[in-house]
């Protein structure tokens, strides 16, 4: 897949793990956007070392969308706890 095609399931992939992850996440598209490569790209580790998939066949496999958007469900949880701490005051 060329980079563009990264891009866009990253940014498509970062909304799905958004909508499924509750709670506030700040950072708007720029960081969905973000997220959604960092987590495309974890998926893709995740989905080839564990389960021996390819999942660079192409852009719209089912596997390849699947583990992209775990792999932002995983990042977006990881920023949003990382995030999270830092916007909590103490009375």
């Amino acid at each position: 897949m060329s980079i563009i095609s990264w891009i866009i399931m990253g940014l498509v992939a970062g909304a799905i793990a958004r909508l499924i992850l509750p709670g506030k996440q700040g950072g708007g598209w720029l960081g969905a956007l973000i997220t959604g490569i960092i987590g495309a790209i974890l998926g893709g580790w995740i989905g080839g070392a564990l389960f021996n998939l390819d999942l660079n066949e192409g852009f719209f496999d089912f596997w390849t969308w699947v583990f992209a958007i775990i792999g932002g469900v995983i990042v977006a949880f990881i920023w949003q706890a990382i995030t999270g701490r830092r916007d909590r005051t103490t009375a």
